[in-house]
């Protein structure tokens, strides 16, 4: 009898596991994605703004120059909840993730980043919009009202471009262009190109396109209409070019970090720096091993930087200044005599197409000092293959392109090219929708 009832007693509760499956089962198909994940159709936020109309300023910066608030929710149940700001200006959008906070501040210089990303003209009042989206779980978002602020974002970069620029058989590319650019300075008939040439010749034109350029029939420094090609040799260069005097003057010209811990350490030659025009400073992204490093001139110890109180100013033959192994953009500015060392992600190219193949080490981009989160490379030369993007020759941080549509997705899936060279540009001013260009 004691065997009967045990199983009695095993069937009664399998019995009953199959009737709360079942139910369960019923409970599952009759609900929605949506019914599970919202319990409360009503859940509503609003969105407030601190201000209504907000001119920014760079003196400013560091100071708080507009807050977003929005109300918590009533989902029907306790919701872990991540949040985005939605900036727009009816063309483009650019968003904030802020977490499970319910208000985010906005300092001024990052307010400006945004207003910028959006496609803002410097010290143009424009309106924006600002929304937000709580993001429940894949299946569901809940949209905020809109409301609005009108906005004036300020210039933070120089234009120092002109029309002007350098071609020949000496530049990286020919006589077809496009060429390489003159700035202005502070002399208003002088323009100056900091360039690297090839042995060849040169010439200097506007517009990219040979209806005005100069050239010099005698090479003595004076220009003519169409005058002669220009021999030059391999070399770093600072060309100046008066424009009401229609002379110019070439000299050998570069900055560049020497030291221990650089790659070619105290002998040289130098990590080069570029000249960044929406600054005007000398920049540089580079791999530094511990050690120390200097600032010198034309790979030359007659014109030498370094830090005597380790405070970020520059004295001429000052002291060595250290660093630690790691990835640094580097900033020389000459107007002030100081420098900034910071540490930074380099983008890379990777994969079987690419010059290193999948082991790397990655084939380096360089930063748009233009604009934010985009780096470019030029001139890249790629096998039949497939390509990825990732930072630091690691994998940790890797985007590929799932829909091979342009838009990159972190981890996606191989990038298929074809033999050829090409400009690569990778745009991550919008870290939610980063996007890339091959041509």
């Amino acid at each position: 009898m004691l065997g009967i009832n045990i199983k009695k007693e095993t069937m009664k509760i399998f019995l009953n596991n199959i009737l709360i499956l079942f139910a369960t089962t019923i409970f599952l198909v009759g609900c929605s994605k949506d019914d599970l994940t919202v319990l409360n159709p009503s859940a509503s936020t609003t969105v407030s703004l601190s201000v209504d109309e907000v001119a920014l300023d760079k003196d400013n910066a560091g100071q708080t120059a507009l807050t977003v608030s929005w109300d918590d929710p009533n989902y029907g149940f306790s919701a872990a909840v991540d949040y985005k700001i939605i900036f727009t200006n009816g063309e483009f959008s650019n968003s904030v993730a802020v977490g499970n906070s319910l208000f985010k501040e906005f300092e001024t210089v990052e307010l400006n980043k945004i207003l910028l990303n959006l496609g803002l003209e410097g010290n143009v009042p424009t309106l924006v919009s600002i929304q937000i989206k709580a993001i429940l779980s894949e299946y569901k978002e809940l949209e905020s009202n809109t409301t609005s602020l009108t906005a004036t974002a300020y210039v933070d970069k120089l234009d120092l471009s002109t029309s002007w620029g350098v071609v020949g058989s000496a530049t990286i590319n020919g006589w077809n262009g496009p060429d390489m650019p003159f700035y202005r300075t502070s002399n208003s008939d002088e323009l100056v190109a900091y360039v690297a040439l090839n042995d060849g010749e040169i010439k200097f034109r506007e517009n990219n396109d040979w209806t005005v350029n100069y050239g010099d029939d005698g090479n003595d420094g004076s220009l003519e209409p169409g005058g002669a090609n220009i021999p030059v040799s391999a070399g770093n260069y600072k060309i100046v070019f008066n424009i009401a005097n229609l002379t110019y003057t070439i000299e050998a010209y570069s900055w560049g970090l020497v030291g221990d811990a650089t790659t070619n350490g105290w002998g040289g030659p130098d990590m080069p720096l570029a000249y960044d025009s929406f600054s005007d400073t000398w920049k540089a992204v580079v791999t530094l091993g511990g050690g120390e490093i200097k600032f010198r001139f034309n790979n030359d110890w007659g014109l030498n930087y370094g830090d005597d109180g380790g405070d970020g100013s520059l004295e001429p033959g000052g002291a060595n200044i250290a660093v630690s192994a790691g990835n640094y953009l580097v900033t020389l500015d000459l107007n002030n005599l100081e420098y900034s060392i910071e540490p930074i992600d380099i983008w890379g190219i990777v994969g079987s197409a690419a010059p290193n193949g999948w082991g790397g080490p990655n084939v380096k981009f360089t930063p748009d000092y233009s604009t934010d989160g985009v780096w470019v490379l030029n001139g890249i030369t790629l096998t039949d293959g497939e390509i990825k993007f990732r930072t630091n020759d690691s994998w940790d941080v890797n985007y590929g392109d799932d829909g091979n549509d342009g838009t990159l997705e972190q981890n996606g899936a191989n990038i298929p090219v074809s033999a050829g060279t090409y400009n690569i540009v990778l745009d991550f001013s919008n870290p939610d929708a980063p996007t890339y260009t091959i041509n």
